[in-house]
C-alpha cells in the first residue's frame, strides 16, 4: 500500500482550497455526463426542427467517440502544461460546442457541434479525476471519488427526463444553452481557487504519436459503434474500417517506441497494476452501458411501466455505487486495493445473476434491487482500482495513468454498446421474422415494431403481447451476457498485485 505522495498537494495548492475545486470538478463533471443523456428524450422534437431522422444515432456516437479518442492526449498534455489549463481548455471547447448545438440550423450541424462538445468533455473528464488524486490522499479519495461517480449516475437518469422537459416545456435548444451558466460558474469556482506549481521545461509534443493514436482510436471505435448498425459486421466497410484502425495501431506502437516522451508511454501497458485496473475500467464501461441501455428497455416494454418508473429502477444503481464508493476507503486501507475490488466484485457478479432472473413476471423491485447491488459492486470494484492506478506513480506521470484509465472505461463502453446491441438486434431480428400467423400481418417492418410497446405505447392486443415476449427474449440474452462480462472482473483484478506500491522507472513492475 502506497502512501499519498508528498508532491501532490505542494504542487495544487492548499487544503483549504479542496472545497470550492470539488464543487467545481462536480459541477463541471455533472455537465459533460447530462450531455451523454439529456438530448435522448428530445429526439423527436430534434428531428421534427431539424430533420434527418436516420442521422441521429450519430448525435450520440459522435460525442462518445470524440470523447473517447481525446482523452489519452489531455492526459499527457496535462502532465506536461498542468492540469489547470488542460481543465479551463476543456470547459471553454464543451461550452463553445454547446453554443454551436443551441444555434444549430441542420442535423449535420448538430453533429459537427456535437463532436466539439464531445472533444471538450474529453478534457474535463480525466481531468476531474485527476485533480482529485492530486488534492487529496489516498484514505480520502475514496470518498470523494464517490461524490464524483455519484454525479455520473444521477445524470444517467436525470439526463432524459430533464431532456423530456426542456423539449416539452421551453426548447430543446435550452437543452444545450443551459450549459453556459452553470460552466461559467464553475470555471470561475476554479479560477478563483484552484493553483498548481508546474516545473516548467522544455518539453516535445509527440504529434506523430498523438495523429496515429486519434486516428486508430476513432476508425476502431466507430466500427464498434456503428458496426451492426451502419453497415453489417462482415461487410466491406467494416472490414476496412477495422483493418486500417489495426495497422494505424501497430504504426504508432513503433513510433512511441523510439519517440523521446511519447503521447501515450508504452509502460502503462506493462505493470501488473496499470494493467489489471485498466481492464477492470473496461468491464465497468461496459456493465454500465449494458445496464442502463436495456434495464429501462425491460421495464418499459416488458413489465409496461412509464420511462419514470424506468428511470428511478436504474437511479438504484446511482445509489448503491457512490455509498461503496465512500466507504471503500476505510477497507482498502486495511486489507489493500485488489482485496477491496475483489469483494466488490462478489456483489457484481450476484448482481448481473439477478438481472438474469427478470421475466415478464417479475417486479419493478426487483430490478431496482438488481441494479443496486450491482452499483454496491461497481463502487467497490471501481473506486479502489482508480487509486491503486493513480498511487502507482508521482504528480508527473497521474494525468497520464488516469486519462488512459478512463479511456479505457470509454473503450468498455462503446464495446459493450457494439456486443449487447448485436445480441438484441440478432433476437428481435429472428423473433420478429418467424411470428405466429395470427399476427404476422399486424407487425411492423423490422425493429419498428417495438414501438408497439415503447414510448408510451403499450397494448393488449396480441402483436404488442409478441412483441413484450420478444423483447423479454432480448433482454434477457443481453442479461446472460452481462454475467459473462462480470466474471471478467475477477480476472482482471486477480492480475492485480496484492499490494500496490509506488514504482520507479527502471523497474520492468
Amino acid at each position: 500500500m502506497t502512501t499519498a505522495a508528498p508532491d501532490a498537494r505542494k504542487a495544487v495548492g492548499l487544503r483549504s482550497e479542496r472545497g470550492p475545486v470539488l464543487a467545481s470538478v462536480m459541477l463541471s463533471t455533472g455537465l459533460v455526463a447530462l450531455d451523454s443523456t439529456i438530448i435522448a428524450t428530445a429526439v423527436p422534437s430534434v428531428v421534427s426542427d431539424l430533420g434527418g431522422f436516420s442521422q441521429f444515432p450519430w448525435l450520440f456516437s459522435i460525442y462518445l467517440l470524440t470523447q473517447a479518442v481525446t482523452v489519452p492526449l489531455y492526459g499527457k498534455f496535462a502532465d506536461v502544461l498542468g492540469r489547470r489549463p488542460v481543465m479551463f481548455f476543456g470547459i471553454a471547447l464543451f461550452l463553445l460546442g454547446s453554443v454551436l448545438c443551441g444555434a444549430a440550423w441542420s442535423m449535420p450541424v448538430l453533429i459537427a457541434a456535437r463532436a466539439v462538445q464531445g472533444i471538450g468533455a474529453g478534457a474535463v473528464q480525466p481531468m476531474s479525476l485527476t485533480i482529485v488524486g492530486d488534492l487529496y490522499t489516498v484514505e480520502e479519495r475514496a470518498r470523494v471519488q464517490g461524490y464524483v461517480a455519484g454525479v455520473w449516475a444521477v445524470a444517467s437518469v436525470v439526463g432524459p427526463t430533464l431532456g423530456g422537459v426542456f423539449a416539452e416545456y421551453l426548447d430543446w435548444r435550452w437543452i444545450f444553452f443551459i450549459n453556459l451558466p452553470l460552466g461559467a460558474a464553475a470555471a470561475w469556482m476554479l479560477y478563483r481557487n484552484f493553483s498548481e506549481k508546474v516545473e516548467r521545461r522544455t518539453r516535445r509534443i509527440d504529434y506523430p504519436g498523438a495523429a496515429l493514436l486519434t486516428a486508430s482510436c476513432t476508425l476502431i471505435i466507430l466500427g464498434l459503434l456503428e458496426g451492426g448498425v451502419a453497415w453489417g459486421w462482415s461487410s466491406v466497410p467494416s472490414l476496412a474500417i477495422f483493418g486500417v484502425g489495426v495497422v494505424l495501431l501497430a504504426a504508432f506502437v513503433l513510433v512511441e517506441r523510439r519517440a523521446a516522451e511519447p503521447v501515450l508511454p508504452l509502460w502503462v501497458f506493462t505493470r501488473r497494476t496499470l494493467v489489471g485496473g485498466n481492464l477492470v475500467a473496461v468491464v465497468v464501461g461496459a456493465l454500465m452501458m449494458g445496464l442502463s441501455s436495456f434495464l429501462p428497455t425491460y421495464a418499459e416494454g416488458v413489465l409496461g411501466k412509464g420511462a419514470l418508473v424506468a428511470g428511478f429502477a436504474l437511479a438504484a444503481l446511482t445509489i448503491g455505487w457512490p455509498i461503496a464508493a465512500s466507504l471503500s476507503g476505510r477497507i482498502y486501507m486495511r486489507i489493500g486495493f485488489r482485496d477491496t475490488a475483489l469483494i466488490g466484485s462478489v456483489f457484481v457478479v450476484a448482481g448481473v445473476v439477478s438481472t438474469t432472473l427478470l421475466d415478464a413476471d417479475s417486479s419493478i423491485w426487483h430490478a431496482a434491487g438488481a441494479a443496486f447491488v450491482l452499483g454496491i459492486g461497481l463502487g467497490l470494484c471501481s473506486s479502489p482500482t482508480v487509486v491503486a492506478v493513480q498511487s502507482t506513480v508521482g504528480w508527473e506521470r497521474r494525468g497520464v495513468v488516469t486519462a488512459t484509465n478512463m479511456f479505457s472505461r470509454s473503450l468498455g463502453s462503446a464495446v459493450g454498446a457494439a456486443v449487447f446491441g448485436a445480441i438484441s438486434n440478432a433476437t428481435l431480428a429472428d423473433r420478429f421474422a418467424h411470428p405466429p400467423a395470427d399476427i404476422a400481418g399486424r407487425l411492423p417492418a423490422g425493429g419498428d415494431a417495438t414501438s408497439l410497446v415503447l414510448g408510451g405505447h403499450a397494448g393488449d392486443s396480441p402483436a404488442a403481447g409478441y412483441v413484450r415476449g420478444a423483447l423479454a427474449d432480448a433482454t434477457h440474452h443481453v442479461f446472460l451476457a452481462l454475467v459473462a462480462v462480470g466474471v471478467l472482473i475477477v480476472v482482471a483484478l486477480l492480475l492485480m498485485p496484492r499490494r500496490t506500491r509506488q514504482l520507479t522507472f527502471d523497474e520492468p513492475r
